[in-house]
């Protein structure tokens, strides 16, 4: 079983890069058309993201009633789809919409499969292994996917389809795992009463509400550096725009590296101290205005962004995992962080649209999440081992 985590870290990254590579050659195929229009872009990210809300009931027990592995090879396929009808002309918004229904159905299989391979001393290890090659996937796939638009959309779109191609034989060399099975209820109706279950516990609320507020946070800041570089930095190509957020992925990378002999399992609730030291970062990166304040303050928000995140997700999958199912959970999880990204990159879309300044907008996430996580932690019990 430990030899499978090499080839799910490969896979993953793989898709999770071109997932990512794919946004920007979009993004750069409509800035040479003149379509600039302000909407788009956010609707490319929203498009995405729906599939995760939609899906929601049915890729966990999806994840669930079949072999892991095989449902990442299956959620890669669609993914591949997406690239052939941008590359055929088809419009960008439901290719991606379809890459999006491909993500959806990889999330639970990817996190389930952790806990059915790997024992609970190893699970918070390998969930920061496992998160770091996501972001550094993220990263590089935004970095790459603009400098190859800027190069050459054709060949941009054929290093994405090869990337998917690398996943799937990736997936191939993980060991056989046996479905976990699965109730055969109603989807929507299973879905409600698994919610319903997993939320029974302070530990397991805040788990869930703590990881929909780093990743719609997240999404949001994502955004607006792309509006606040330009006006604060003067940076004017997407390619040096996009760099910009490599110190961010670094920084998650290191938080995540550090996690398990800073926050170990079972101690959740110093994750909490990483969630207020991340909005303070926030809130410093609105007032500066040079390229090193902002690369070191990336580096500082990314960096308590991967302390707090990788401790609740693997709470989340051992909770997950003892009770309603580890790809059920995911799945759960997967609907709460997206809806929380859907609502908050949709409001920032709404204030952008009047002509809300991107450094005050900034400033106002900060204080959002630094209030945020006083509400998500009010409740949240003492640790086990601190009674």
């Amino acid at each position: 079983m430990k030899q499978g985590l090499p080839a799910l870290l490969g896979a993953q990254f793989f898709s999770a890069f071109a997932d990512n590579a794919i946004l920007f050659i979009v993004i750069g195929m409509v800035l040479r058309n003149g379509q600039s229009d302000g909407w788009y872009v956010p609707a490319l990210q929203s498009v995405f993201l729906v599939a995760f809300v939609l899906l929601a009931p049915w890729v966990g027990r999806f994840a669930d009633s079949h072999a892991k592995p095989r449902v990442m090879i299956i959620a890669s396929l669609f993914k591949i789809a997406g690239v052939l009808m941008i590359i055929l002309g088809i419009d960008a918004l439901p290719a991606y919409s379809l890459i999006g229904v491909g993500a959806a159905i990889f999330g639970p299989a990817k996190y389930g499969v952790l806990p059915e391979m790997l024992g609970h001393d190893r699970l918070v290890k390998a969930n920061g292994w496992l998160e770091g090659s996501t972001i550094l996937a993220i990263i590089s796939g935004t970095v790459l996917g603009a400098r190859l638009a800027d190069w050459n959309g054709e060949w941009a779109l054929r290093t994405v389809l090869l990337a998917y191609l690398i996943s799937i034989a990736a997936l191939f060399l993980m060991p056989p795992l046996p479905p976990r099975g699965t109730s055969q209820g109603k989807p929507l109706a299973d879905f409600l009463r698994m919610m319903r279950g997993f939320f029974v516990t302070a530990r397991a609320r805040f788990s869930m509400l703590g990881a929909s507020l780093f990743w719609g946070a997240s999404a949001v800041l994502r955004v607006l550096i792309v509006a606040w570089a330009p006006q604060v930095l003067n940076t004017v190509k997407a390619s040096d725009i996009a760099a910009l957020t490599l110190y961010l992925a670094i920084g998650i990378i290191a938080g995540a590296a550090l996690v398990p002999h800073l926050i170990p399992i079972e101690y959740l609730r110093r994750a909490r101290l990483a969630a207020y030291a991340m909005s303070l970062f926030i809130i410093i990166l609105s007032f500066t205005h040079s390229e090193l304040a902002a690369s070191t303050t990336l580096f500082c928000i990314g960096f308590a962004g991967g302390l707090f995140v990788v401790p609740i997700n693997a709470a989340l999958q051992e909770i997950g995992h003892r009770s309603i199912g580890s790809g059920g959970a995911v799945a759960i999880q997967n609907f709460f962080e997206n809806l929380a990204m859907l609502l908050t990159v949709g409001t920032y879309t709404a204030v952008a649209s009047v002509g809300a300044p991107p450094v005050a907008s900034i400033l106002v996430l900060g204080l959002c999440v630094l209030v945020a996580t006083i509400i998500v932690s009010w409740h949240l019990p003492p640790d086990p081992k601190q009674n």
